[in-house]
């Protein structure tokens, strides 16, 4: 590029920056900012109010869902003293606060639990009474499972939802029924 090209260059650009009505653009983008944080605080609230769809990860919970590969549809519009036994809960996890984990719903304050029926973590004669507050939680595949046999009672406030269905593959699309059965002595 020559010398004449580059000048003329350099104050067509001159003329575009000094012409330009920096009010205008600023208003402009200033605008589409805002809407930006808009939607960002919207889907957050949403997120974190009513529900939002997550990917599994780990064996715990197998043979309800794979080790990965699924993805299913959380509920964050509960209330924590209406979930029964049975109930797929997320939950942030006791050992890692950075962690938000899924487990079967097993016990309510006031029943008596066994345990580890494996007897692998403890006595299967051992059983707990669970506190009020409090839940008991299991992984359905219990050899691969951290859960209240490892940390215990779980506090009720660590709860944040309820799975409602698998919505990916499209194939094994389903909502999550309680599958749990009470026996009685």
């Amino acid at each position: 590029m020559n010398k004449s090209r580059l000048a003329g260059f350099a104050r067509k650009v001159w003329h575009n920056v000094h012409d330009t009505n920096w009010n205008a653009v600023g208003k402009r983008w200033g605008f589409k900012g805002l809407r930006v944080i808009n939607v960002v605080c919207a889907v957050h609230l949403f997120a974190d109010n009513v529900g939002w769809i997550h990917t599994v990860d780990g064996p715990s919970m197998e043979p309800t869902m794979r080790v990965s590969g699924e993805t299913v549809l959380e509920s964050r519009m509960i209330k924590r003293e209406r979930l029964r036994r049975g109930d797929l809960v997320t939950f942030i996890s006791p050992l890692d606060p950075t962690r938000m984990v899924c487990k079967r719903l097993i016990g309510l304050p006031g029943d008596v639990i066994c345990v580890d029926p494996t007897g692998q973590l403890a006595p299967s004669t051992e059983h707990v009474i669970i506190p009020k507050g409090h839940f008991w939680l299991s992984g359905d595949n219990a050899e691969m499972s951290r859960d209240s046999r490892t940390y215990g009672p779980v506090s009720m406030a660590l709860i944040k939802g309820k799975l409602i269905a698998r919505v990916w593959p499209l194939k094994d699309a389903e909502f999550f029924r309680n599958n749990f059965t009470f026996i009685d002595e």
